[in-house]
């Protein structure tokens, strides 16, 4: 079964309908153009606003209208894919580009639904916005007849998936931010929550009611209180006494400070800091990505071109001063580079009842 995800930063919007959302959303920095022009020209986006944007969008709009969405970061641009004109019109009027496409996102969503039944471990699919198709990936770790009967499965499915294979094998990585370390693992903090009174990390990190310290053999800062994998990959660490501020390490002797949480949108740049291999930059690839661990299947993930390694797990995935994502898993490092996946902040966040900063 596919788990897709609900978005927690939707609006609320009244009676009167996704036009009344649209035409108001961008009042302010539309005010002074014509309709004609609101059409014609989208709005130039930050990375966060487009994201916001995006979620907003596609779920007013619903899975028969759209089919996905992706930021264009050198225009500041977000393009959505729609099925029809009417559709259309209604994304330009909210400040971002239309593309009417093929398939809608309920079509695609039927498709990772069968993908989930001939996935293995070292598997990942996700709905390509660009290709308005299903992205099907395998790891090295895929037998010869494991991959026949994929590459079968693909092929029914014609033009609606498509398959690549990638180096190395998916996997979490145990071996963010700063590290943390707890028995038998090392991993990395990702972002500091509920007024620096506990972080967030990966939830394969380790299991509710563990320890975790700041250093080997050291002192316990924390307990972990919640958790979820596989399924998910998230955790929540509560500090024992001391808090920690909203900020993550740079590795270059600075830190970035975070105000909040924003959801991934394909195209964006973004940074992950991490233990193992410090800062590291790449730009989002996927979303909802489904990636099937030896471990088991993480749902809902953000797949990006962002390197990492063992020991990177947990770390913090960001866009600016925004929270985005919690190291999962992936294949190949960071001298030759990489798939890694994270898995959403504002997931987490939800999950454990938490906020940021």
């Amino acid at each position: 079964m596919t788990h897709r995800r609900t978005s927690t930063r939707r609006i609320t919007v009244a009676a009167t309908g996704v036009a009344a959302l649209l035409a108001g959303s961008f009042a302010v920095a539309q005010a002074s153009a014509s309709p004609a022009d609101e059409a014609a020209v989208p709005s130039v986006l930050s990375s966060s606003e487009a994201g916001t944007l995006a979620n907003t969008l596609v779920e007013e709009l619903g899975d028969t209208a759209a089919a996905g969405s992706y930021y264009d970061s050198e225009s500041g641009t977000l393009v959505v894919n729609v099925l029809d004109e009417s559709a259309a019109a209604l994304v330009e009027e909210a400040g971002a580009e239309a593309r009417v496409v093929e398939h809608s996102l309920e079509t695609l969503n039927e498709v990772m639904a069968e993908v989930d039944t001939f996935a293995v471990p070292g598997t990942s699919w996700s709905v390509d916005p660009l290709s308005n198709a299903v992205k099907v990936k395998v790891d090295s770790s895929v037998t010869e007849a494991e991959l026949a009967e994929i590459e079968a499965g693909v092929a029914e499915l014609g033009d609606l998936a498509s398959l690549e294979t990638v180096g190395g094998e998916f996997q979490p990585y145990v071996a963010g931010g700063d590290a943390i370390y707890s028995s038998g693992a090392r991993c990395s903090a990702g972002f500091n929550v509920n007024g620096g009174t506990a972080f967030l990390t990966a939830g394969h990190c380790g299991s509710v009611g563990s320890s975790w310290a700041a250093s080997s053999g050291g002192s316990p800062i924390g307990t972990m209180t919640a958790g979820e994998f596989p399924g998910a990959d998230y955790a929540l660490v509560e500090y024992s006494g001391s808090s920690g501020a909203s900020e993550v390490n740079r590795y270059d002797g600075t830190t970035q400070s975070i105000s909040g949480a924003a959801e991934a949108v394909v195209g964006q740049s973004v940074e992950r800091s991490g233990s193992t291999t410090g800062l590291h930059g790449g730009e989002v690839t996927g979303v909802d990505v489904a990636v099937s661990y030896p471990q088991g299947t993480v749902y809902g993930t953000i797949e990006t071109t962002v390197c990492a390694e063992p020991g990177d797990s947990g770390g913090s995935l960001f866009s600016g001063s925004d929270a985005v994502g919690l190291t999962s898993g992936g294949s190949g490092n960071c001298s030759s580079g990489g798939v890694t996946f994270f898995y959403p902040v504002t997931d987490a966040l939800a999950a454990v009842g938490a906020s940021l900063p």
